[in-house]
């Protein structure tokens, strides 16, 4: 049916908590518990170009195997 599938919501999740994180380090709140600003810039930072590109990456066909797989299906008419 149309149920959404399992990793599109942990994908979801993880790349908005990974936005919040990174909008209250730019706005100086202190969302991890680290002591060193620099250190949680550093982290912050991290986790939101890691959620990004694994969201961006999940969510198009970047393979040479995964567009020939959308071909078929396009011509399947499954999707």
């Amino acid at each position: 049916m149309n149920k959404i599938d399992n990793g599109t919501i942990v994908r979801t999740v993880v790349l908005f908590v990974a936005l919040v994180n990174q909008l209250l380090a730019a706005c100086g709140y202190s969302p991890l518990p680290f002591d060193d600003q620099q250190v949680e810039k550093f982290v912050s930072s991290l986790i939101t170009i890691a959620a990004s590109i694994w969201a961006w990456w999940k969510n198009n066909n970047i393979t040479r195997k995964a567009r020939r797989n959308e071909e078929m299906l396009k011509r399947e008419g499954a999707k």
